[in-house]
This record gives structure tokens, sequence and C-alpha cells, in this order.
């Protein structure tokens, strides 16, 4: 009986334990390479070769902001979507979106079973696992688009099995898993430019002249016709409203709901892939995904839950709790500039409570917000590669900023309450992980 037959009452929990199973059947989280998801889906019929056009999306930051303005503006239009992004928040189920909607527990289930019927066990990584069961569901249900997000570098992720995608995306490039993708801009932007294929559009968003250096290199080799920021396209905010301008002309559209500067450029680089993948889709279609799209745990706002009634029962009228899953130093600066601007705009006391992974660049992560937030508290997630709360309070007072480690967010918004009371509104951050964001999003959701 393999992991996925044992739980077959289809209900939350029974899936949640099934996946647990195939993740620890095969402890080796990363394993790069093609040949074993390619077998895999050679035995359950190659149901990738019989997808909708196929957007496919690699890069460091914003591959998921940008696939959900893309997926807004489809839907906007009438279109059906599929979608795969990882990892999820709460629920495995995100990963995998049928035409608009998260995929039901028992189908999950079905699926699972049938890819471990195909393959011995042993032989696909979780990430696999997962890719494979999202080709399984998309060729079997109906949509008009594909959106397809890498989970790791591009060429030897398992996602690049997709021979001819209606357009490759690469989003800016930054350092992070350079164990795995190497210690260079340039080595990193090859790795993401993997996915470019013969005579369909790269479209490539906001980079570094060594990362688009690499990325033009890529496109000239492969034969992939290039659609770049700032020579083919751009986008930019002027008085209120986002403007998007390439060869075809300017649209003048409604800015994204999502917050921050990088949302603008996130936008664009929806739309310029919408377009170079053949969607034909109105100004009015655009503005209205814009608008609609929605991205957890992206610089969101918690209105709800008990860490909400806890800030608003303890600190200063007109306190905020923000939350994001921003994990290394360019997704950090990005929420600085956020934030300066929130700053700039109301004043209020911005204090960081920050819980990242042990393989990232904790003092490079806090160094960008050195100037801007007054204090960190740090805290550990209970995911098994969390770093502690004494290692990264030491990272923030290297990056010079006061630290306190934290043995709970909930104690360290305590601390931060008490130590706000009669002063100015607080305005709080919990970041550094998605996998921190997504236990608080389990409770304050």
């Amino acid at each position: 009986m393999n992991d996925a037959e044992q739980y077959l009452d289809n209900d939350a929990a029974a899936l949640d334990a099934a996946l647990s199973a195939i993740a620890e059947r095969r402890p080796q989280l990363i394993d790069l390479g093609l040949s074993r998801v390619e077998a895999a889906l050679s035995a359950l019929g190659n149901p990738h070769h019989r997808l909708p056009p196929t957007i496919h999306v690699a890069g460091t930051n914003g591959k998921g902001s940008t696939i959900a303005f893309m997926k807004a503006a489809l839907e906007a239009s009438g279109a059906k979507t599929h979608v795969f992004t990882s990892p999820h928040l709460v629920r495995y189920n995100e990963r995998i979106v049928l035409a608009g909607g998260a995929i039901d527990d028992a189908p999950f289930m079905d699926i699972l079973h049938r890819v471990d019927a195909a393959v011995a066990a042993d032989q696909l990584t979780f990430f696999e696992t997962l890719a494979c069961a999202a080709f399984v569901a998309f060729d079997e249900t109906s949509a008009d688009y594909v959106l397809l997000e890498v989970g790791l570098g591009g060429r030897l992720d398992a996602t690049n099995v997709i021979d001819r995608p209606a357009c490759a995306v690469v989003t800016p490039i930054a350092l992070d898993h350079q164990q795995f993708l190497g210690d260079t801009l340039a080595k990193i932007a090859a790795e993401k430019a993997g996915i470019f294929k013969k005579d369909a559009p790269a479209v490539v968003g906001p980079q570094t002249p060594e990362a688009m250096a690499a990325l033009e290199r890529c496109a000239n080799e492969s034969g992939a016709a290039l659609f770049a920021f700032g020579t083919h396209w751009n986008a930019y905010a002027e008085q209120g409203r986002l403007i998007y301008q390439d060869d075809d002309g300017l649209a003048d559209l409604t800015p994204p709901r999502l917050f921050g500067a990088h949302q603008t450029m996130n936008a664009g680089l929806a739309i310029a892939a919408l377009k170079a993948a053949g969607a034909r889709l109105s100004d009015e279609e655009l503005s209205k995904g814009l608008q609609n799209a929605v991205w957890p745990a992206r610089l969101q706002r918690l209105t709800r839950g008990p860490l909400v009634d806890q800030l608003q029962a303890s600190a200063p009228p007109g306190s905020e709790l923000w939350l994001d899953g921003g994990h290394n130093p360019h997704a950090a600066r990005a929420l600085a500039a956020a934030f300066s601007d929130f700053q700039e705009r109301a004043p209020a006391k911005f204090v960081l409570i920050a819980g990242l992974q042990a393989n990232k660049d904790a003092e490079g992560y806090f160094a960008a917000f050195e100037g801007v937030a007054s204090a960190v508290f740090a805290v550990s997630s209970s995911h098994a590669h969390a770093a502690c709360a004494d290692d990264m309070a030491c990272a923030a007072e290297r990056a010079r900023l006061p630290a306190h480690p934290c043995a709970s967010v909930a104690e360290a918004l305590a601390l931060i309450c008490d130590g706000a009371q009669g002063g100015e509104p607080l305005r709080v951050l919990i970041g550094g992980s998605l996998y921190l964001a997504g236990e608080i999003l389990a409770e304050n959701g």
C-alpha cells in the first residue's frame, strides 16, 4: 500500500497526513534534475504535453505577485486559469489551482495515489510529486491557460518539462539559494533562463546589468525572443495611475491594489507576459485584474485574529499589524521602501518581528531596515530549518538594529505594546519567512 492509498477517507486531515508521509519518505528536499519527473510523467501518459497555453515563471522575487496579477486579469476577461505555485501558506491545496479554485481534497488524494502507482515510492522528491500531480490535474480539467511557477532555479527544476510554453517569464533576480544556483548573479540568471525555449517569448522584468547580460546571452543561445523591461516594455506610476507602454502603444490603467512600489513592476511584468503569450485583454480587463489580484502574506494588512485583538487591546489607537513572507535582502529592500513611504504619509513607530530560515542571509535582510525600523524582535517558526531567535537577534545587532529574542510572536507583540504605552501608534511588520507567515495566517487569516 502506498502513502496516498493509506488515507482514502479524503478529508483534510487525511490529505495532510498523506502529504506528510510523502515528504518524509525521501528526506532530501532539493535534488535538482529532470530525469525522474520525465520518467514519472511518461508512466502517467505525458499529461504535460496536453496543457493549455502555459506561461512559465522563474525569478528570485515577485513570481507569486506576477502570477496573481495574470490570474486576476485573465479571469476578468472570462478565461479559466490553472495555477501551480509553491510553497503553500496554510494548506497544500493552495499549490494547485484548477480553473480558478484550489484543488479539492478528494481529487488531490486520487491523483497522488495515481502518481504513486506510476512510480516507485522513493523515486520522486516531495516537490516533484506535487508537480506531477499538478500536471495530471491540469490535463483532466478544462482551462484556457496554465500559470506555472518554478520551484527553484529553472534549468533543472521539475516544472521545466514544458517544451513549448506560450512564454517564459523571469522576475527580478537576486542572490538566493547560492548553494544550488551559483554564487554570482550571472550564474543564477543563467539557471533561471533555463526555462527559455526556442521561438517562445522570453519576458524579463527589471534586472541588474549583470543579470540582464546573462539573460540576454541565454535568450540568444536558446532562440527565444527577448521582451525585456526598459528596452521592449515599460511600466510606471503616474498621478495615481499605472502606465504600461510597449511598441503597441500606451495603456492608462487603475493601479494595483497590492501595496508597495515594487508591485507596479510586478503588474507591468504580468501585462507584458500576457501580451507576449497572445492574450488579448482590454484596458478595462487589465485594470480590473490589477484591482482584484490577491496574494496573501505579501505586504498584507492583518485585520482580524488573536494578534490583531492583542494589538488593539494594548497598543495606542491607530496601530497597525502587517505580514510579509519576503525572505532575502532584495525583498527586504522593497519592504523597507514601502514602509518608508508609509512612514512619510502617516508617521508611526515601525517595529519588525522577524523569523527567517537558517540558510538565509539574516544580516543582509535586517540591513535593509536600518534607519527605517526602530527595533527587531526575533522569533523562530516551528519549521525544522528555522533559525533560532538568538542567532537572528545577533544578526540584527550586526546590522545596527536594536534586537530582542522572543519565544513567540505573541510575546514579541506584548513587549512592543508595553514599550509603546501613551506613545505614537505602532506599525508592526511580521516578516522574514513564508513558513512563519503561514503559521500566522492559520491563526489570524
